[in-house]
């Protein structure tokens, strides 16, 4: 059944979800049956659920469906997401293959519930996304190989498996290979920007009523996004040192496109790759020769990696970064939001890295 369109922001049909259609029917009446007024949605992952509900400010509430803990690009929804969401007014996602079960289920919304706001994040960046190559080889390390120190390291090459998260498990099952596009768009402050203004516009032409304000709360917001776009640009111009060694698959890729830093990582981007010895060693001799004081690590990974190259080396401490992608519960119960996550934890970090002023 095909009700009148609201409000649609894509970049194009995903592929049908399979397994959902007859439970999204089974659901029509309910899903079809509510109130008129714009008031509730879901968005696909923490940073997204942020910046909807910043957007929104009194005028509807936004859902996570990932839980505390999770990251949003590789997982796997249950099966009454699809119902659950064909039940509110909008679902704001990113068109990537990294959420795959969010484009599946923004084309059935689209296909069966044209109630439901569809809005892609994503729309008008397409020409800006960074390609994300998952093969080791071409991951990029920047430092020439040296002596491998096998019998100090044998065991660190398997150390870092998330505690709180895998990532490995983020992408179980995930059959695209070699070159794709990087989502982790939303650390670049600028393109955050741009994507708040694409989910106002959203939420405006399918609440017409209220789009002033979500103008208005978007260039607020965008304020705040600013304000962190000016300590990155900082850090790259009071930088004391041009590279700073990531001890896990870096997401950072549009924050080095952007302000010019350098990540070594042993890793590189993928999170399924599996550092050598000899990778490992060469991160160690950069961290020595470069006189680099602190290793970041990903707070949704382990850091064992992290705290091996610390103690092989003459770094003395490994200090956590966050993609953004989710939340841990000590940053959910401190009400830390995507600003928080940058302001309190990546921006101090970074300075301490690239020795900034």
């Amino acid at each position: 059944m095909t009700h009148s369109r609201r409000s649609v922001l894509r970049r194009g049909a995903g592929i049908a979800l399979a397994g959902t259609a007859a439970s999204l029917a089974g659901c029509s009446d309910t899903a079809s049956g509510g109130s008129d007024e714009f008031d509730s949605g879901y968005a696909a992952f923490f940073t997204l659920h942020d910046w909807a509900n910043q957007v929104a400010g009194n005028h509807a509430t936004f859902e996570d469906p990932v839980d505390v803990g999770q990251l949003g690009h590789g997982w796997t929804p249950d099966g009454t997401l699809a119902a659950d969401v064909a039940s509110t007014d909008a679902f704001v996602y990113l068109d990537n293959p990294e959420f795959s079960w969010a484009q599946d289920l923004a084309a059935t919304l689209e296909a069966d519930y044209d109630t439901v706001a569809v809005i892609d994040g994503l729309a008008g960046l397409e020409g800006d996304l960074l390609e994300w190559d998952h093969s080791h080889a071409e991951a990029g390390h920047e430092s020439e190989e040296t002596q491998s120190h096998d019998d100090e390291h044998e065991d660190t090459s398997h150390e870092h498996g998330g505690d709180e998260h895998s990532h490995d498990d983020e992408h179980s099952g995930d059959e695209h290979e070699g070159s794709r596009h990087d989502p982790h768009v939303w650390v670049d402050p600028v393109f955050a920007a741009d994507i708040v203004e694409t989910i106002a516009a959203g939420l405006s032409e399918a609440d017409p009523d209220n789009a002033e304000a979500y103008a208005d709360n978007a260039a607020a917001y965008g304020e705040e996004l600013a304000a962190v776009d000016d300590a990155f640009q900082s850090i790259a111009d009071t930088a004391a040192r041009d590279v700073a060694v990531m001890a896990g698959h870096n997401s950072f890729q549009y924050l080095e496109a952007r302000y010019g830093f350098r990540f070594h990582s042993p890793v590189g981007v993928s999170p399924q790759n599996e550092p050598t010895q000899t990778e490992i060693a060469d991160t160690i001799d950069l961290v020595d020769s470069e006189g680099i004081d602190t290793v970041l690590y990903d707070r949704f990974q382990s850091s064992r990696l992290a705290d091996s190259i610390v103690e092989n080396s003459d770094a003395t401490a490994a200090v956590p970064v966050t993609p953004a992608g989710g939340t841990t519960r000590e940053w959910n119960d401190a009400g830390y939001g995507y600003l928080e996550q940058m302001t309190e934890v990546n921006i101090p970090a970074f300075k301490r890295a690239f020795d900034a002023q």
